[in-house]
């Protein structure tokens, strides 16, 4: 999806009817602030969670698994032999919050003008699909441009729901980014600059929610979404506290009898090396950072053991996951990593001094830095050292595909749960050669300017492939090959959490997507 440095969540400045507080509304606290609400433009995770939460999808997880069910589809499509034409029938007894009975045109309706109006995440339609049509009154029809084999898995993005004809136009830039007409469980009640108050929608087709209502409270720093929670003034916390807050409140739970709930995040944070830039060109010089760095130091220094050593690009939640470079490299070989940087003439006379630069408003980043400096300091006796070096999220982003910085500590959260989109975004490269490197490409855009003939290959072939263990055999050669050129250095996965009080039910997170759903949650 995108670099992240901070999550956001809530925004507004319109109001509708006020709703009543009662005892069964849900306060959830959160520091995050939402962009929009148009789901043919919300592309931060922030507006993505409301979205969720508003609308309905074709497709969706199944609660606590990788598994994908139908939504407002009544079964998993029908794909045509070539992968080109997916078929799904659709239900009937679903209606949009303003009175329109939904059917395939609707849908149709709803995913052409994701792809029209040109949001921001119009992309993940538009370089695949060729048209979207209904070929009945409750059946979809969608021709794609090529084979995709995760196009189902992509169709349970959040802003791929369902949006009223009525209430919303197809043309460049018509957005409404203050209301939302779908068909989900919630409508808006009242939409402020610091509070979001939702309210469930009596003619929903689904199960109900646990509760009369959810009130989003946006808090202006962590620290006071933390005190909030601690004094009972919302219901749950989520999204998002820093590492000290989330060991204080594991810590304070039994005591004070607060309920902590983690989950292994899609989230994952890795360091880009510009592969171009000396020395970062010589493959025994990354190969010897890679041999340096010490994981399990990483998660107890920056997270107190609550975030997931991290040996691929690929999350641990993936079957297809293979820790490559705990294989290759191990953990913080001090002795091999000196051993690779005096083949390539270092030594403390002649030390190896490399810039990893971070976002200046990423705490993570800052600390995770810190201590692989103290580390390397500490164990390569003076033959190599890492400067630190902060740059703000926004001026980094624009800098990153022009090979200003050497090494980069970012975070990756994906637009879909599938191993594409932890491969393809990182590695694959249109054009270039292996001496040039890539010119242009997703790994010039992400910094790295790796380019890989054989890695090209290979994703192009998972992405037409769909025998789930050609897939998995595919994945596997490209994260050695990834471990083996180190164009980029996984170091951990996020572990994401949500703190409720004593009366509260229903928290359920999701280690596909980095979703709150609102509907299950409920006062005991």
């Amino acid at each position: 999806m995108s670099w992240l440095c901070c999550c956001l969540l809530l925004v507004g400045c319109s109001s509708s009817p006020s709703v009543p507080i009662d005892g069964d509304r849900i306060r959830i606290g959160t520091t995050a602030e939402v962009k929009t609400l148009d789901p043919a433009d919300a592309y931060e995770l922030s507006s993505t969670i409301a979205i969720y939460n508003l609308g309905d999808r074709l497709y969706r997880y199944q609660a606590g698994t990788t598994q994908i069910e139908p939504q407002l589809a009544t079964a998993l499509p029908q794909i045509s032999a070539d992968g080109l034409t997916y078929t799904i029938p659709l239900r009937q007894d679903v209606t949009f919050q303003d009175g329109t009975p939904f059917d395939a045109e609707a849908m149709a309706f709803s995913l052409r003008r994701f792809i029209e109006n040109k949001g921001r995440p119009s992309f993940l339609l538009s370089s695949l699909v060729e048209s979207v049509a209904a070929t009945g009154q409750y059946e979809l029809t969608i021709q794609l441009q090529q084979p995709f084999a995760p196009f189902t898995a992509l169709l349970t993005f959040p802003g791929l729901c369902a949006v009223s004809p009525q209430a919303y136009k197809i043309g460049e830039g018509k957005f409404k980014p203050k209301t939302f007409v779908g068909t989900g469980p919630y409508q808006i009640a009242e939409y402020g600059t610091d509070l979001i108050r939702l309210q469930p929608f009596d003619g929903y087709w689904g199960t109900p929610p646990a509760n009369s209502g959810i009130d989003l409270q946006r808090f202006s720093s962590k620290a006071n979404l933390y005190n909030a929670f601690r004094t009972q003034a919302v219901d749950v916390a989520y999204q998002s506290l820093d590492t000290d807050q989330i060991h204080s409140l594991e810590e304070l739970a039994s005591e004070e009898g607060l309920q902590v709930f983690q989950t292994e995040s899609p989230v994952i944070t890795y360091l880009v090396v510009n592969v171009r830039q000396p020395p970062l060109d010589r493959l025994e010089v990354r190969q010897a950072i890679a041999t340096a760095i010490d994981r399990q130091l990483l998660d107890e220094r920056v997270f107190y053991g609550e975030a997931e050593p991290l040996y691929s690009l690929l999350p641990t939640t993936f079957e297809t996951y293979k820790p490559a470079f705990q294989t290759r490299y191990g953990d913080g070989n001090s002795d091999k990593a000196k051993e690779l940087l005096r083949q390539a003439g270092y030594s403390p006379e002649n030390p190896l001094t490399v810039e990893i630069w971070y976002s200046s408003d990423s705490a993570s980043g800052r600390l995770g830095v810190t201590v692989l400096k103290a580390a390397i300091d500490r164990d390569l006796d003076g033959i190599m050292t890492i400067e630190p070096r902060a740059v703000e999220a926004t001026t980094a982003y624009g800098f990153l595909d022009r090979g200003v910085y050497p090494m980069f500590m970012l975070s990756w959260y994906a637009d879909f749960f599938d191993a594409d989109n932890y491969i393809k975004p990182f590695i694959d490269c249109e054009e270039g050669t292996p001496e040039a490197g890539c010119t242009a490409g997703e790994s010039q855009y992400h910094g790295s300017f790796y380019y890989n003939d054989r890695a090209n290959e290979l994703i192009e072939q998972q992405r037409v492939t769909r025998n789930p263990q050609e897939r998995a055999e595919i994945f596997a050669e490209l994260q050695d090959i990834v471990a083996e050129d180190v164009p980029f250095i996984p170091l951990w996965q996020a572990k994401e959490y949500a703190f409720a009080q004593s009366d509260i039910s229903g928290i359920e997170l999701s280690a596909t997507q980095q979703i709150l759903p609102f509907w299950p949650i409920e006062r005991k």
